[in-house]
């Protein structure tokens, strides 16, 4: 770990989120489960709203998720339904991670890519426009609605947004959408009225336990080295902003406490990721998880044809930094050995993974 404890902090989120209301999308997923865990360490009451886990092996039920927050089971694109579980519930705070997320499926699905991305971003908005009750909503879309010219330059949050791919394309659509209700509904000069905060955190590449996702560099690793098999990868010399999942939800649950005091202050976007020494090739990531499956072996697809994908991708997080107090705590080879570990305890000890699941927070936090 660097940059010192978290422990202070963590304190400070205790106080704010214990005994919160928390509406969150996507508690399902990958990334929404990690959230639901740690909200739950928080002591907030959550409400989450998903598909059904779409893997044969998910996060959410290995850490007993239903436990941890009253789950609700609805399509993001039911509008009706998703306004009813809001208002219903009358959050404090929403944090949307509902998503379709994978850049190779939505080519296969790009309307439903554009329907969930976009149009469900739309539906979680206009549910929260209803609200009287004052509430912070923090939006999490990606690193990758830039318009990418795969130039060295880190992206800044007020750079041009864009997307070559339907994924990439939808999440900048639902950044328009955003901008669109936090000036047409919850305006600045109308806090008074709407009582609302709208944050956008932008964030990918992310890396962890419990991700089965198809077509992840990660989940292939573990996949195919639990097998006895080489990895098979595209794009060796592709740069992405790596960092562990614990990173950016501990940004998003951050940003969400500085909305709910301040909405007017901090109803910005902002760019999570890691340092710019960190954004590694995906082949210099598959060595970092070879260090702790040394038995694991990669062989380079060298197919033609593929389906295109930007080869560079870096973030300017001087802003997080600034305003938020918010760094990096892991490198990249200490975020892979975090994960590789999650994954070796589940192969070998599953019964205790939940608890696991656990102590990597505190120690995240901790260390």
């Amino acid at each position: 770990m660097r940059n010192g404890k978290y422990g202070n902090m963590f304190e400070e989120l205790k106080r704010i989120y214990k005994g919160k209301r928390v509406f969150l999308t996507g508690h399902t997923g990958f990334k929404g489960a990690w959230m639901l865990n740690f909200l739950s360490l928080l002591g907030a009451n959550v409400k989450g709203y998903a598909l059904q886990p779409k893997t044969e092996i998910d996060l959410f039920n290995l850490t007993e998720g239903d436990s941890l927050c009253e789950s609700v089971i609805g399509d993001i694109r039911d509008a009706d339904r998703l306004s009813l579980e809001i208002s219903s519930f009358r959050p404090d705070f929403v944090f949307h991670l509902a998503a379709q997320p994978l850049v190779r499926l939505s080519y296969e699905q790009p309307v439903e890519t554009f329907e969930v991305n976009a149009i469900g971003t739309a539906n979680v908005l206009e549910a929260v426009r209803r609200l009287a009750n004052p509430c912070a909503i923090v939006l999490i879309t990606t690193d990758k609605v830039y318009h990418n010219k795969e130039w060295e330059y880190p992206y800044r949050e007020n750079d041009r947004l864009g997307g070559y791919d339907p994924y990439s394309a939808s999440k900048a659509c639902a950044e328009l959408i955003i901008d669109s209700y936090r000036n047409s509904f919850f305006n600045s000069k109308n806090l008074n009225q709407h009582k609302k905060g709208i944050a956008v955190a932008r964030a990918g590449n992310v890396i962890g336990g419990g991700d089965w996702s198809k077509d992840r560099l990660i989940p292939d690793i573990i996949k195919a080295f639990s097998i006895g098999q080489p990895v098979l990868i595209r794009n060796p010399q592709a740069i992405r902003p790596w960092q562990h999942v614990l990173e950016p939800i501990f940004g998003y649950l951050l940003l969400g406490a500085r909305l709910y005091e301040d909405p007017l202050g901090f109803s910005k976007e902002y760019n999570f990721g890691p340092e710019v020494t960190d954004a590694l090739t995906v082949e210099e990531m598959m060595k970092l998880a070879q260090l702790s499956w040394p038995d694991g072996t990669y062989v380079i697809d060298g197919i033609g044809g593929q389906l295109h994908e930007a080869g560079l991708l870096k973030l300017d997080i001087s802003k997080v930094a600034a305003e938020l107090h918010w760094h990096p705590r892991m490198n990249a080879k200490l975020a892979v050995k975090m994960t590789m570990d999650w994954y070796k305890e589940f192969k070998y000890n599953i019964g205790s993974i939940s608890c696991f699941t656990r102590e990597q927070i505190n120690d995240f936090l901790n260390g």
